[in-house]
């Protein structure tokens, strides 16, 4: 039997309905991935709704957060505040004992530092010369009799050994006093007057200066000049830079009056000098 040719209508509508069912094929696949994107869509829009973005911040909401922050800084201590922590431990307070040349009974007052690991002091010798006995008194309370253990004359300086010391012994750090300049910070702490421990400031106002001590034939030369405050009780005691390092052992004070008092200029020997007596190489 002869079937009849397929005319060109029917050919088209085959192809049509195999498109259909592919289609419906394709469909049923990518059912679950459509859905799961427009359940992902829909949850974060939600999300975005529920938590809203941050608003944008503003001129003012930065100038806000930088001067908060500005306030709330804890500002860094002063030079001479950090100056007195690092020399606070190695201080020592010095008393002597003796007699005058009526025989009688005298007492001095002075100041001193530690300046190496075995314990060496570093002071001037005016406050130790002639004693008879020579107290000692640490930054931690211990006390002690010392002895001169070196003398340096013609730079008014002595170096002294301690009976006893500290549990804890904190040598102070020696600086460069060629280092510095003419208006350089200047910092003085001592014993003035007994009163333990205390600190003036001031700068630095000359170099290679002389001084002759009252009562003494003795001229001291290669000096530094200082303004920060000297009273009796800070001879012998450290003369430091801003960095808390040791440059000079303050050694006198001028005064054209009658009275033991500092007027503005006060001296030091330097500390390549003065450590020289301890046996400590230049800086």
């Amino acid at each position: 039997m002869i079937e009849a040719p397929i005319s060109r209508f029917e050919i088209w509508l085959r192809r049509l309905r195999l498109l259909i069912a592919s289609v419906r094929r394709l469909t049923r696949r990518a059912a679950p991935f459509v859905f799961g994107m427009l359940a992902a869509l829909l949850a974060l829009f939600l999300y975005n709704i529920i938590n809203p973005p941050p608003s944008p911040l503003t001129e003012r909401d930065v100038a806000n957060s930088v001067a908060q922050a500005m306030a709330s800084a804890t500002p860094l201590p002063a030079y001479s505040a950090r100056v007195y922590q690092a020399i606070q431990p190695s201080l020592v307070l010095i008393q002597t004992e003796g007699v005058d040349e009526n025989g009688e009974a005298q007492h001095g007052l002075g100041s001193g530092v530690i300046i190496d690991d075995v314990g060496d002091i570093l002071t001037s010798l005016h406050v130790v010369a002639n004693a008879t006995d020579i107290h000692l008194l640490f930054a931690d309370g211990t006390e002690a009799k010392g002895q001169i253990l070196v003398e340096q004359p013609e730079n008014d300086i002595a170096v002294l050994q301690s009976s006893k010391l500290p549990t804890v012994l904190v040598p102070a750090t020696l600086g460069n006093p060629g280092a510095m300049s003419v208006g350089d910070e200047a910092f003085v702490v001592g014993n003035p007057f007994g009163l333990y421990g205390s600190m003036s400031a001031g700068v630095i106002s000359g170099f290679d200066r002389s001084f002759h001590p009252p009562d003494s034939e003795q001229v001291l030369d290669g000096l530094i000049q200082i303004d920060a405050a000297v009273n009796p009780g800070n001879s012998g005691g450290p003369l430091l830079n801003r960095y808390g390092q040791v440059i000079g052992i303050v050694t006198g004070i001028v005064n054209p009056t009658d009275q033991d008092v500092f007027i503005g200029i006060g001296f030091a020997v330097p500390i390549t000098i003065a450590a020289a007596g301890a046996g400590l190489p230049p800086y």
